[in-house]
């Protein structure tokens, strides 16, 4: 059937793509994929007489026109981004095209990076006593963040946070989280999560610069802050004898 699908590949482990979008890869006539950031192994599986174009060297308006000149063509087509494609992934302008040309669609979740992380860390972000709300943004650099989204803003929540595309600015962001944050607030940096050379740099906002530095990382990682990095935290209601729910009775 003659469709567009939105696929995230996750965060690198081809093994990390969802069942679903594999196989929509592996039946996909035409593959269009973020060359730039998704894994190449992810569409190894693909049909040997498939088309491959890499979105990391085309503009809106050339997608739009393979994708529509595939779709006329009766092919389907396989979308491969990076990632769970609803965060970053620039998706929406491209539904809106193809909603306006009458394309049908539809868009297959992946593993995002953020969360690739906190598992490659062994940690949770929603700790019970320390913290449970979840932050993803960005600083802003060449595309800008709305005013009321800026870091600082944010920081002052000091919830659990996951920093995108901003560790070539960790300076910027260290100055800014100290802003709300003690010097002493853990932070990872994880680079290329679940690749083969994923790379882990862990410290505090009192030097997580200089290790980041030294490490010289300086794109396609993320920058966890939060106590939830830490030690310290209480036991969840979930699984605690003396707390009844809906299937268990507390125990006396």
């Amino acid at each position: 059937m003659s469709k567009v699908y939105f696929i995230g590949a996750g965060p690198g482990d081809p093994d990390l793509i969802t069942v679903k979008g594999r196989k929509i890869i592996e039946e996909a006539d035409v593959i269009i994929y973020a060359g730039s950031l998704v894994n190449p192994e992810v569409i190894n599986c693909r049909k040997e007489k498939s088309e491959v174009y890499n979105s990391a060297k085309m503009t809106l308006e050339e997608i739009i026109d393979i994708t529509k000149e595939s779709i006329y063509e009766g092919k389907k087509i396989a979308r491969v981004h990076t990632g769970d494609p609803s965060i970053y992934g620039a998706i929406r302008e491209q539904m809106d095209k193809l909603d306006k040309l009458g394309i049908d669609y539809e868009v297959i979740p992946g593993v995002s990076s953020f969360v690739a992380s906190a598992a490659v860390l062994k940690k949770e972000f929603t700790l019970p006593g320390v913290s449970q709300t979840v932050i993803c943004t960005r600083l802003e650099g060449r595309t800008p963040v709305p005013e009321k989204e800026n870091l600082e803003s944010l920081a002052s929540h000091k919830a659990s946070m996951a920093i995108f595309l901003s560790v070539h600015m960790i300076d910027r962001v260290v100055e800014k989280l100290k802003k709300h944050y003690d010097e002493d607030t853990p932070v990872a940096v994880v680079q290329r999560a679940t690749w083969e050379d994923e790379k882990i740099v862990e410290g505090t906002l009192k030097d997580i610069e200089k290790k980041v530095k030294e490490a010289n990382i300086t794109k396609t990682a993320q920058i966890l802050v939060g106590n939830f990095l830490g030690n310290k935290y209480e036991l969840s209601k979930l699984y605690d004898k003396n707390f009844s729910h809906e299937y268990r009775s507390a125990k006396k």
